[in-house]
């Protein structure tokens, strides 16, 4: 029986094709003029000019504090300091890693959103589930009143709250579906993202950088 092999000059646009492929994580965290400071897949800030590359990203534009870059056709729009997974391929939210830098004291923070309404989330492996505050539940349109409430132990004594199912929480393009939720009486700074919605995804961390890689 004869075994057909593909020539190695027929086998390198597949192997390119397949590096294009993988998403990029790609972070803006500072701009220049027309130049942007970027970060891709946890490296080393670099700046780059419009129609330059960092990798497989391609700087498209710089415009304030947003830049807009494209992977292997897809253009996203990155905003100062928030993590995108680009070039995964098809579009839309297909991203599967989130990079997140610690802030200077030690925590990590990231815009996001809940239900397609823009929130800012605290990262708590110390939380069972994502905890809301009243304030915020009623500005993202979460009818929690209609739940049945349920008791917790706070810093400041027993609580009030609902347990609430989160349709859709995002991070840049990752998002996580059916997230069990909790809304507190209690005023809070942040939306606390809980283990919720972290075991969705394996986990690796340094002092400065957590990366969360959607699991299967």
């Amino acid at each position: 029986m004869k075994t057909s092999r593909l020539p190695v000059a027929a086998l390198l646009p597949l192997a390119l094709a397949a590096g294009l492929a993988r998403a990029e994580s790609v972070m803006l965290t500072g701009t220049i003029g027309s130049r942007a400071i970027l970060m891709v897949d946890g490296g080393a800030p670099r700046t780059v000019a419009p129609g330059e590359k960092l990798g497989n990203v391609r700087l498209v534009s710089v415009q304030g504090d947003q830049a807009v870059v494209e992977v292997s056709g897809q253009r996203s729009t990155l905003r100062m300091d928030t993590p995108v997974s680009v070039g995964g391929g098809g579009g839309g939210l297909n991203g599967t890693r989130i990079v997140l830098p610690a802030n200077s004291g030690g925590h990590f923070l990231t815009p996001g959103s809940i239900n397609g309404r823009t929130v800012n989330f605290m990262v708590d492996t110390g939380a069972t589930l994502v905890a809301i505050s009243a304030a915020d539940a009623l500005r993202i349109g979460l009818e929690y009143k209609k739940l049945q409430p349920v008791r917790i132990n706070t810093a400041n004594g027993i609580g009030q709250a609902y347990r609430v199912k989160l349709t859709a929480v995002r991070i840049g393009d990752v998002e996580i579906y059916d997230v069990d939720g909790l809304v507190s009486e209690q005023p809070m700074p942040y939306v606390l993202l809980g283990n919720s919605f972290i075991n969705r995804f394996s986990m690796t961390r340094d002092s400065d950088q957590m990366v969360l890689q959607k699991r299967y």
